[in-house]
């Protein structure tokens, strides 16, 4: 009995029957189910949280339609690396057999030239690309890529899918059927795991290795086997979402040194400093906004910083900007006039046509129908403003963004209702 193999890898489904969550993908009527009915699979993307099943699925996927598969990391593969397999792919095709698979796990960490690299092969059907992510692929995958490929979002495990994940381990693995696993308590197993489940299944390994005989699950055992066992724990997870929402709640509730405090735990634990930067220029958007908007400028520059200079000396703009965003005055009121106009579009079932005074006219035609006649440009008139309508019909004065409670807003507020004449 191997019991050196992680638990992670001993309980690997081999079937998608045996696949727990996902079940949009996966489930009856499932785009998953139809690729094995059909046979046919596009090039295709998932984006997840760690811990999903991105790297299962492609494999269960490629395995059930006898596809090759090669399979590169973009952490440690370079362009050579992508010719070199795509070279393979080439030699490996017979006759009018399918394209082999090339899976690139954490496809966001590929550079530009390496992407790009991929494109004729995946143009010319030489091979089928399948990436995994955790990032946001419309920001860290380049746009003729990703033309190329259908995007799947994976979501975090539920704890009713954790609690099966659990109940399969208990029940079917060797190792821990012979030791016996008693489960008294799962509120800490679950909130530690944070719907991922190689981490359920790591805090499994490490309750089994820290004592003898039966295994006890309640909150207190989980609790300090994990403060006894932190540095394992942390070297197994790939993401820290915990941590990272700490962080961004420690800024956007002005407390620098909690904020700081949270940026060395995830700088300390290996996350990628990218990801602390780009989550620094969302939060200056969405949480300070037009309360400072230079925090987005500094956000903007640690990030093309951090780009540039890597770790370690990339903790110290980090470090700044983390205390510049917690110290700044907060308004998420741009945040909330986007949704809230977003909210507007999709709920309305009338086809509003914009104004034709304030519509290009770019033809002759356009303006012998009215296109641009009688608009006002702004510049030609005292203040550079001139009083005009610019909604649709119907929604004439309708308001979206609502100024919020701080000195640079109400000046904002101030100028609206003057200029506007109470309109706004």
């Amino acid at each position: 009995m191997q019991t050196n193999i992680p638990l992670a890898e001993r309980l690997r489904p081999r079937s998608l029957e045996e696949y727990i969550g996902q079940e949009h993908l996966v489930g009856p009527g499932g785009v998953f189910r139809r690729f094995l009915e059909t046979g046919n699979v596009p090039s295709f993307i998932l984006w997840g949280p760690p811990g999903v099943g991105k790297t299962t699925l492609a494999r269960l996927v490629t395995t059930a339609l006898d596809r090759k598969m090669f399979t590169l990391s973009a952490i440690n593969a370079g362009v050579k690396d992508v010719r070199e397999v795509i070279e393979q792919a080439k030699k490996s095709r017979f006759f009018n057999a399918p394209a082999p698979c090339l899976f690139i796990d954490e496809i966001h960490r590929f550079n530009k030239s390496q992407q790009d690299s991929l494109l004729g092969a995946v143009e010319q059907g030489i091979v089928t690309l399948i990436g995994a992510t955790t990032e946001n692929p419309s920001f860290e995958v380049i746009s003729p890529l990703l033309s190329r490929c259908q995007v799947y979002v994976l979501k975090a495990m539920e704890d009713t899918d954790l609690g099966k994940l659990l109940e399969r381990a208990v029940s079917t693995d060797t190792v821990l059927r012979e030791r016996g696993v008693r489960i008294a308590e799962t509120t800490a197993l679950f909130r530690f795991s944070g719907g991922d489940a190689r981490k359920l299944l790591n805090i499994l390994d490490i309750l089994c290795n820290a004592a003898e005989g039966e295994i006890v699950i309640d909150d207190r055992n989980v609790t300090e086997c994990l403060q006894q066992n932190i540095a394992l724990y942390d070297k197994n997870g790939e993401q820290h979402y915990d941590v990272i929402s700490a962080f961004i709640k420690s800024v956007r509730g002005s407390d620098p040194n909690a904020a700081v405090y949270y940026l060395a735990r995830m700088l300390a634990g290996g996350e990628d400093p990218k990801f602390i930067a780009r989550r620094l220029v969302i939060l200056a958007s969405e949480d300070i906004g037009l309360a400072n908007p230079n925090a987005l400028l500094l956000a903007n520059a640690c990030f093309d910083t951090v780009h540039k200079i890597g770790m370690p000396e990339a903790r110290i703009p980090l470090a700044e900007a983390t205390v510049y965003l917690a110290t700044s005055p907060k308004s998420n009121s741009a945040y909330r006039a986007i949704d809230a106009a977003l909210s507007a579009v999709k709920h309305d079932t009338v086809n509003r046509p914009v104004p034709l005074h304030i519509r290009n006219a770019p033809t002759k035609l356009m303006k012998h129908l009215g296109y641009g006649e009688n608009y006002k440009y702004a510049h030609d008139f005292e203040g550079h403003f001139a009083e005009q309508e610019f909604m649709p019909e119907g929604l004439e004065g309708r308001r979206f963004y609502e100024p919020a409670d701080n000195p640079r807003e109400q000046e904002i507020g101030r100028r609206i209702a003057a200029l506007w004449k109470g309109k706004y």
